[in-house]
């Protein structure tokens, strides 16, 4: 999911009727032995990313949907991360939900465990038996698939190359934390005079950072336990040792607010005001994208495995969309096979073309040795996912985690501060939400 590319290009929600306008609920699907006589209504709903970066695969899919169900309506509705949930619960309330919705990786669990996505035949999709682990398993509940993976992402060090040559003499970024701790400093030194540059912009509340530390440490931000429950796991020493290393890196390097979150830090790469960030590759694009950064650095800004703790990579949060049928669509035979042509190998390839993780092993094993993908490909395959517990995004929704770090920042110790979280966790994760 990316969401700091969004408030970027600045997308808002955008209606497309591919073959008429209507209003109102759409008509029910009538699907065919013969799908040229197929008719009714097929609604899908996208994030800004498919508009903004392969725009050309919509129109490829809508176009093969197209042909083979010429009087079906297929209408498209471009959403926004910060509005789709609510827009999506008040529709589900109305009656007038999407046939196909896109849903981020954290968000499908509420769905899966409310009824409101269709189960899904897992065998009649390409690549199923190669999905991307971490993607797969946030579609599925009891064996069953509720959601298709679509595309996938991976945390990664976004660094300038030039200014880490200029202080240390190398253009690549070490492989362990002690080297990068070590040309840090060395950074640091060089850029002394400019009280708000950061050598590695690395933000306070930034979780999905905090909790990569924390799984580098053995630990973990909530556990099943053998009574079945899920349970704040914060508290745990190995979960506090990865906060505390988490906390004494952003305090050593980072100078600016604490509290501001990580929204902008390709902004803060693009302007040069840090040599480093912690995100995912495609974060480079928007550094030196006129508006938003610095066309002239599209040399020097490189991506690489992010050095994490104990002499290993840095564990990565596995990042991604899915795409659903909605259990109520009156057209959900249909909206499957719209699905069906999107997450299609030859959709795929055109997301691994643009150097976008695809969902599957096979298509993304060429993209772990390209310069531009590898980073993020090689991460992926043994990423960290948020637990897959029913409550989860009452946790996300009401900040537990940026809370607990922006107390920590505050004074609070990471004693007292994770003892709270943990609490508040086992309040809401085991309640659907």
């Amino acid at each position: 999911m990316k969401r700091q590319l969004l408030a970027a290009i600045g997308v808002s929600a955008l209606l497309v009727s591919l073959a008429g306008c209507g209003s109102g609920a759409a008509p029910a699907a009538k699907p065919s032995d013969d799908p040229a006589k197929a008719t009714g209504s097929v609604t899908v709903w996208l994030m800004p990313e498919a508009q903004a970066n392969w725009p050309e695969l919509v129109q490829q899919v809508n176009d093969q949907f197209a042909a083979k169900y010429p009087k079906v309506d297929l209408k498209l509705a471009y959403q926004t991360w910060g509005e789709k949930i609510g827009k999506l619960d008040a529709a589900l309330k109305g009656g007038s939900a999407p046939d196909v919705v896109e849903l981020g990786n954290t968000e499908t669990m509420k769905y899966i465990l409310n009824g409101t996505l269709a189960p899904l035949d897992k065998a009649s999709f390409d690549n199923s038996d190669s999905w991307i682990k971490g993607l797969v398993s946030t579609c599925t509940y009891q064996d069953k698939l509720f959601c298709v993976p679509y595309y996938s992402g991976a945390r990664v060090g976004l660094y300038n190359s030039t200014m880490f040559q200029e202080a240390t003499g190398s253009a690549d970024l070490p492989t362990t934390e002690e080297g990068l701790r070590s040309a840090l400093d060395k950074v640091q030194a060089r850029h002394k005079g400019d009280k708000s540059f950061s050598p590695l912009y690395l933000p306070g509340p930034y979780w999905y950072a905090a909790m990569s530390y924390v799984a580098a440490s053995g630990g973990a931000i909530a556990r099943f336990d053998s009574s079945g429950q899920w349970h704040g796991a914060l508290s745990d020493p190995k979960s506090q040792e990865g906060i505390a290393h988490f906390v004494d890196l952003v305090k050593s390097y980072n100078h600016g607010d604490l509290t501001v979150n990580e929204a902008d830090q390709a902004t803060v790469l693009g302007r040069s005001k840090t040599a480093m960030v912690y995100g995912n590759s495609w974060e480079v694009s928007s550094a030196i994208a006129p508006l938003t950064g610095d066309p002239k650095l599209s040399g020097a800004l490189k991506v690489a495995v992010m050095p994490g703790p104990g002499g290993k990579p840095l564990p990565s949060f596995i990042g991604g969309s899915d795409l659903a049928v909605t259990a109520k669509s009156p057209s959900a035979k249909l909206a499957a096979d719209w699905v069906r042509m999107f997450t299609s190998t030859k959709s795929e390839q055109l997301l691994a073309d643009k150097d976008t993780l695809p969902n599957n092993l096979t298509q993304l094993a060429p993209l772990k040795s390209k310069p531009a993908t590898a980073a993020a490909a090689n991460a992926a395959v043994d990423a960290w996912f948020t637990p897959l517990a029913p409550g989860w995004g009452a946790v996300e929704k009401q900040n537990v985690l940026v809370n607990m770090l922006n107390s920590i920042f505050g004074g609070t110790s990471v004693e007292a501060a994770t003892k709270a979280a943990d609490a508040q966790i086992d309040q809401l994760i085991n309640n659907p939400s």
